[in-house]
């Protein structure tokens, strides 16, 4: 009679345990999700924050990405496409604005009269870190087009 109760008492505790452990991955899962987007959160907020001259980091880039709006041909704004293309879709428009910024800010220190294909490599080059660079070599190596100009921004 006991070994009985023994052999039920055991096999009630099996889905009971299966649950628990599901519960515990559930836990990991989550925390970990929350983990991923609280510091996604806090880079946006940090880029928020302002700097010692009263604008944060995205009020520099709204300011650049205004002020050279009107320096942008069709042909670069293509090719601007195709340079973020690569980026994963939930974070290319975010990746295209701040490459935008970074590449109106050169083609106005430069005073161009409109932004060219120069503009555009040498602005996703400063404006991307450099683990991405390969991705911008086999670009450019698929487009036929001599990065060799440009070697020495890819060391900094």
């Amino acid at each position: 009679m006991y070994s009985s109760l023994g052999v039920r008492l055991l096999s009630s505790s099996v889905p009971s345990n299966m649950f628990m452990n599901s519960m515990v991955v559930w836990a990991f899962i989550l925390l970990g999700s929350m983990s991923i987007g609280g510091y996604f959160m806090i880079r946006k907020f940090l880029k928020v924050l302002p700097k010692n001259d009263g604008r944060s980091k995205l009020d520099w880039q709204n300011h650049w990405v205004e002020a050279s709006r009107h320096l942008w041909t069709d042909e670069t704004k293509a090719f601007l496409d195709k340079l973020v293309k690569p980026v994963p879709g939930p974070f290319r428009d975010i990746a295209r604005h701040s490459i935008a910024a970074e590449i109106g800010r050169i083609a106005l220190e430069e005073r161009a009269t409109e932004v060219t294909q120069d503009h555009c490599i040498k602005g996703y080059i400063s404006a991307t870190p450099k683990r991405d660079n390969k991705f911008l070599v086999a670009f450019l190596n698929k487009n036929q087009i001599d990065y060799k100009p440009y070697e020495h921004l890819m060391q900094k």
